[in-house]
């Protein structure tokens, strides 16, 4: 399963685009995003993802958890998102 990394420069459209194109092809998706910004950025596009699966009849929910992600050699808390045919 590949996962989707975000930043606070990631734009949600592009990410959800992303997010839709693992579920359709029958994975769910896992997006991380590590600090305030990129949290904010991974749920915006999830939620624009679930928009544009919804179009197609797709039902999709996240599932919300902590990680941790080794960034520049240090251990950092962040966000994983899972999301997922209901």
């Amino acid at each position: 399963m590949d996962i989707i990394k975000v930043s606070s420069r990631s734009v949600p459209k592009s990410t959800a685009g992303a997010i839709c194109a693992v579920i359709r092809e029958g994975s769910p998706a896992e997006v991380e995003a590590v600090g305030a910004g990129a949290v904010n950025q991974a749920v915006k596009a999830a939620a624009v993802a679930r928009t544009f699966l919804a179009e197609d009849g797709i039902d999709a929910v996240c599932i919300p958890s902590f990680a941790e992600f080794e960034v520049a050699g240090e251990m950092k808390t962040g966000i994983r998102l899972k999301i997922e045919k209901r």
